[in-house]
């Protein structure tokens, strides 16, 4: 037996095995943290659902707001509050960071618009006087868009119509803004049926482009023939035609508007759609005038003055108006060595007002709807024939304007029209006003020549021969107080009451009167027989005085002789 053999063998060992400990997913240490982070959590959510979004709102200033207390609302309710306010990076605007209301998170949309509510006094009224107590707020208007907008500029100006009232909008042209502002209204047929909305400065300047709304139902009555013109204050207008004064109401005196209608001839028209654009015209006489068709001008030369005359101004035809003037300039005309200048008006005929005024236009046309050429040639050439004139005139004495007038003019010289020239140049003579005007400066020169001081001197020696001569028979009278008869008293009182007023008379005599004028040679002619007169009751006194016997028995056969 060898000696490994002979040792004893040890028992085998079974092998370890490694067993992983198995541990719980969650420990119970991590179940409250858990708990409070979750909480944590949806306290945190409710707050945000709570509190509403937050947006952003410029404004052009900061007058008025006031973080933490400035509010934001919707038809007098709150639905926000400004959180803080800050400048923007280029330092031209104000930013608000606004916490809206749960409720707004549907409103704030592609449309809404927000402006500062404070005191304000324009076109539309007064508005926002509550905010001298309560301070200003932040006005807002829904929008009508989808699309979802958190950042948004503040209006300068609250808006004036609703977003969704019933109307359409419309646009005027006009080339100044005059007295209209935001709110002005809107008349027809002096009924208050809508305001301006807006209005902006056109791109090159030269005009404007109002925004107009016509509240429901009246904006069926805007047709695409309607006109639009001022309405603001009072329309007062001297011309030709004399002192015209228009006004749509009381407050368009005070604040302004605009009106507008359509003429008789297009109101069954279908409406206009909307935005439709219109011209917005000074005065309603221009806005409802009707468009002229087929005009034809004429030249008119005056030798005589045309200040008053304006262009617009009428041209009457036996004083119905068939034309108007269109330009005042001067002709200068050269003959020879000689070059003349005069004035050159340029009319406009309207052959179509003509037939208007005629009680059967059949006669003239000969059935036909329309005068050809022809026809107003032979027209125009026998009433020139017979006298057929152009005239200045005046309209009115207090406004001095003038207009051009066709006339008959007896004994005028004979002259035709020139239809050779283009346009037509038309004959016509001086104005009766400016014949009066004249005339009125030759009696003036005339006036003027009168030898005053001379006349003066003979009154003057008239007039103290004649009181020399009432003081004789008054000394004569007191005499003779009650020797005389009652016939010859009242003759001498008569004749200080005659002679008195002869010497007023005489005292404003002679201040308009020609010196070749009947009325000079009857004035010295009754001077001459004052003298005598005066020189008559002389004698009478000296007689009376030698012979008081006269009175009663009459002239002696003695003293007849």
């Amino acid at each position: 037996m060898t000696e490994r053999e002979a040792e004893p063998q040890a028992p085998e060992l079974p092998l370890a095995e490694v067993t992983a400990r198995k541990r719980s997913r969650l420990s119970a240490v991590w179940i409250i943290p858990i708990i409070a982070a979750v909480l944590g959590g949806w306290i945190a959510v409710q707050k945000l659902l709570a509190e509403g979004p937050t947006i952003e709102i410029s404004f052009a200033s900061a007058d008025g707001l006031e973080a933490g207390k400035t509010t934001v609302k919707y038809n007098g309710v709150d639905v926000g509050r400004i959180e803080s306010l800050r400048v923007a990076p280029d330092r031209q605007r104000i930013l608000a960071s606004v916490q809206m209301a749960p409720a707004a998170r549907d409103w704030l949309v592609d449309g809404t618009a927000f402006w500062v509510v404070s005191a304000r006094i324009a076109a539309g009224g007064v508005s926002g006087l509550g905010t001298l107590l309560s301070g200003s707020y932040i006005g807002m208007q829904i929008g009508t868009g989808s699309e979802r907008v958190r950042s948004f500029t503040a209006l300068a100006v609250p808006p004036v119509v609703a977003a969704n009232a019933p109307g359409r909008y419309f646009r005027l042209t006009a080339a100044n803004l005059g007295s209209l502002d935001f709110g002005t209204p809107i008349y027809f047929r002096r009924l208050q049926v809508g305001q301006v909305a807006s209005y902006r400065l056109d791109d090159d300047g030269r005009g404007l482009t109002i925004r107009v709304f016509v509240n429901a139902p009246y904006d069926r009555y805007v047709k695409n023939e309607t006109r639009f013109w001022q309405a603001s204050g009072l329309d007062v207008s001297l011309n030709a035609d004399g002192l015209d004064v228009r006004t749509e109401s009381l407050t368009s005196i005070l604040i302004g508007g605009l009106a507008f209608d359509t003429p008789a001839d297009n109101a069954a028209a279908e409406p206009a759609a909307a935005d439709t654009t219109f011209e917005l015209f000074d005065d309603q006489v221009s806005a409802m005038k009707a468009p002229e068709r087929g005009s034809i001008r004429y030249v008119l030369h005056f030798d005589d003055s045309v200040r008053g005359l304006a262009v617009g101004a009428p041209m009457t035809f036996l004083g119905m108006p068939v034309g108007e003037v269109v330009s005042v300039r001067l002709d200068a005309d050269r003959r020879k060595k000689d070059v003349s200048v005069r004035a050159r008006v340029l009319v406009a005929a309207y052959p179509q007002r003509f037939l208007d005024v005629l009680a059967d236009p059949q006669v003239l046309t000969g059935g036909s709807k329309a005068i050809t050429p022809a026809m107003r040639h032979a027209l125009l050439d026998g009433l020139v024939a017979r006298g057929l004139r152009a005239q200045l005139q005046p309209g009115s004495l207090l406004t001095g304007q003038l207009y051009v007038a066709l006339t008959y003019v007896p004994q005028a010289p004979k002259a035709t029209i020139d239809w050779h020239s283009d346009p037509p140049v038309f004959p016509s003579v001086k104005g009766s006003f400016t014949d009066i005007e004249a005339r009125l400066t030759s009696i003036l020169a005339k006036v003027e020549a009168l030898p005053f001081e001379g006349i003066g001197r003979d009154l003057q020696q008239s007039l103290a021969t004649l009181a020399k001569t009432l003081q004789d028979v008054d000394a004569l009278v007191k005499r003779w107080d009650g020797e005389l008869t009652p016939e010859l008293a009242s003759t001498v009182a008569e004749t200080r009451r005659t002679l008195a007023a002869a010497e007023r008379t005489f005292a404003g005599a002679g201040k308009a009167v020609a010196p070749d004028s009947p009325l000079l040679a009857e004035l010295q002619a009754t001077v001459v027989e004052v003298r005598r007169a005066a020189q008559s009751i002389r004698v009478l006194a000296d007689y009376l005085e030698r012979h008081p016997e006269a009175l009663l028995r009459g002239k002696s056969e003695e003293t007849r002789e």
